[in-house]
Formats: C-alpha cells, structure tokens, sequence
C-alpha cells in the first residue's frame, strides 16, 4: 500500500512524469489559494471515481464503463461547484468551469479507466490518493512559483484581521510579470518536468537495485 500510495507523488508523479490533467496546472497556478482549492477538489474526486469504478467494474460491461465513469466524475465536480458557489463564491468565480472540467480530466479518466480495472478497490484507492498527492503537490509548486516571481505575494485565506495576502518587498515591487502570463506557466511547468527528467535515471537504478536483492 505504502509504495502504491507514494509513487504517485515522484516517481509516476502525473503531471511532471506522465503530463496528465495539464489544463488545471497551467490555468488556475497564478495564485495560491486557487490552487490549493482546485488541487484538493481534483484529489478527492479522483479518490471516489477511482475507488468506485474499481467497485463495481465486475457488474458493468466493458463499453459502459467509461460513461459510468463519467457520470460519477461529473455528479462529484458538480456537488464541488455548488458547494464552492455558496461557501466561497469568489473562489467559484475564479475556477469558474475547471471545476465542472474535472469530469474529463485526463488524469481521473487514466486511473479509473486504467489501473482501477485491474485492481481491488483498496489499492486503486491507494493509488488515486497517491496520484492526487502528486497531482495538488505539484499544482501548489507551480503555484507558489508564479505568485511569488510574477506578483510579489501568496494568497492565502484571509482570517481575522489577515488579509489574506502575504507582501514579498522585493519582488512585489519589480515582479516577473511573464510568470503570470500563460507562457510563464509552460515556463515552470517546463524547468520541473527538466529536474524530474534528470531525477528519473537515479530512480531507476535505485529500483532496480532493490529488486536485485
């Protein structure tokens, strides 16, 4: 289960590895709190879709399954937009229609279609939490390095007297203004797939030293 849940996270990290669900990465990643939602929402669902479809996979022929599972993606993602609409309804209108998007995305149609077929569903719910992981880890990296470089801050949740907004002197002074903008995000998102390209070699070896003994 422990190595199940953890390889999603570096070693088939599905965005930095496998490029799954880009959409989301490159379009809600300029501020932090957006991420963070976007991040958890994709993660839970997954979690359910997964776990799910690998539930009943033995009741439902081959050619139904894929609009089975889209249909308990999207009943999930609309439940999260509504929920969004009325707690956090400036967070809904940022996301706007990425949070219906997930019943697409590629990455939950990849492990409910893919590894969750294969599987019992104790493991394809340990491999969705760990590829959600790596999925909102990710998202968050990509996140904080825009905000920061391209706008000087990280937004967080306001509380109290907080607004929310934490000030980088700096950098909110003179920011990198083309991080913000949609190539600064194929920009990061291209340096981490570079270190996680150069960290793949190690990772391999290290396996297959492993299996050996």
């Amino acid at each position: 289960m422990i190595q199940t849940f953890s390889k999603g996270i570096i070693d088939e990290n599905p965005v930095c590895v496998y490029l799954l669900g880009l959409c989301p990465v490159l379009a809600v990643s300029t501020r932090v709190i957006d991420a963070f939602a976007m991040g958890l929402t994709l993660l839970v669902i997954l979690v359910i879709t997964s776990t799910a479809m690998s539930a009943v996979k033995d009741h439902i022929p081959g050619r139904f399954r894929v609009f089975v599972c889209t249909a308990v993606a999207g009943a999930c993602a609309s439940m999260a937009d509504l929920i969004m609409q009325a707690a956090m309804p400036g967070l809904s209108d940022r996301l706007g229609i990425f949070v219906p998007l997930i019943t697409v995305n590629t990455l939950i149609l990849d492990r409910a279609l893919g590894f969750a077929q294969e599987n019992t569903p104790s493991m394809s719910f340990w491999d969705a939490l760990g590829m959600g992981c790596g999925f909102f880890l990710t998202l968050l990296g990509v996140a904080l390095i825009r905000e920061v470089l391209g706008s000087g801050t990280i937004t967080l949740v306001p509380v109290g007297r907080f607004s929310g907004v934490i000030r980088i002197p700096a950098l909110s002074e003179s920011p990198v203004r083309v991080i913000s903008l949609s190539a600064g995000g194929f920009l990061v998102l291209g340096y981490l797939k570079a270190v996680f390209d150069l960290a793949a070699p190690a990772t391999i070896k290290k396996s297959a030293d492993e299996e050996e003994k």
